[in-house]
């Protein structure tokens, strides 16, 4: 049997059964029979497939501003079409159209400076929360815009990733931290949750701390200059930067802070995260009340 037969009867068979053992079966090479079938001009089931897939991944990539990697990208098209594709497939088929997440940036590491404890670092590293409002980590990250700055003060929750507060202001001040902080209180139960912090001026302010005191907030802080014992919140101002600040420039405050809002909404509601077994945190939460 000349090998183009054997090409013809396992185009015929590979709805129903694998190509790669087919062509073992025939005693022919994959690739062989897939140079056979673009010459024959035949568009297979699993090409047909293929091109549904990319024009998946191309309005997945569109929708989320091309942020997601091929993870993300795999748990998007289950969600939204209810088809599982495997991951490698996924990669493959993004390559080829050359469609890539966006790199973030790595931040540079700084040296520990001398010990100066406000309030005991009781966090101490341990990110894991098993419940909602258990322990909080806030900080406060700088936007540029238009040779100047706007700064964004943030409390998350470990329990989900949810960004329960924030706050955006022209000035690095106590009255930012001191808003953010009631805006989280004025949400949620805080009584007794754990809040950290860094050991910025705002953070070892009297007021501030008068203020977790009134509400029973328990303050938890990194020691000083150890950026890593507030990895999370740093890695969250990571993606906040990489994904949504590569966006075109914003001509106006308002633009700015409208895409902040509309980042920190994404975020929340339909970002899937790896950890919250690709949902998003408010999902994750509303799964777990269930």
């Amino acid at each position: 049997m000349k090998p183009k037969e054997r090409f013809s009867i396992i185009q015929e068979l590979s709805n129903t059964y694998p190509i790669a053992w087919l062509c073992q079966l025939a005693g022919v090479s994959r690739s062989g029979y897939y140079r056979w079938v673009n010459r024959q001009g035949i568009v297979t089931e699993k090409q047909k497939e293929n091109e549904q897939i990319k024009q998946m991944i191309l309005e997945c990539h569109q929708k989320v501003n091309g942020i997601y990697g091929y993870y993300r990208v795999k748990a998007w098209i289950k969600r939204n079409d209810g088809k599982t594709v495997n991951h490698k497939r996924v990669y493959r088929l993004m390559k080829e159209l050359g469609v890539q997440d966006k790199i973030r940036r790595k931040k540079p590491k700084y040296k520990a400076g001398k010990e100066n404890i406000v309030a005991s670092n009781v966090l101490n590293r341990d990110f894991v929360a098993t419940a909602a409002n258990q322990k909080w980590v806030t900080d406060i990250t700088y936007v540029p815009f238009q040779g100047t700055y706007l700064y964004l003060s943030v409390i998350k929750d470990l329990y989900n990733n949810e960004i329960i507060a924030y706050r955006i202001s022209r000035s690095n001040d106590l009255k930012l931290v001191i808003e953010t902080v009631k805006d989280a209180i004025k949400k949620r139960d805080a009584r007794g949750v754990l809040l950290h912090s860094d050991q910025g001026s705002q953070y070892t302010s009297r007021q501030y701390h008068q203020l977790l005191k009134a509400h029973h907030i328990i303050p938890s802080m990194s020691r000083r200059g150890n950026c890593l014992d507030n990895a999370c919140m740093e890695n969250f101002f990571g993606h906040l930067k990489s994904e949504m600040m590569d966006l075109p420039t914003f001509e106006t405050e308002e633009e700015m802070i409208e895409a902040i809002d509309q980042y920190m909404y994404f975020y929340n509601y339909e970002r899937c995260q790896k950890k919250l077994d690709y949902l998003s945190p408010v999902e994750y939460r509303i799964a777990q009340a269930a």
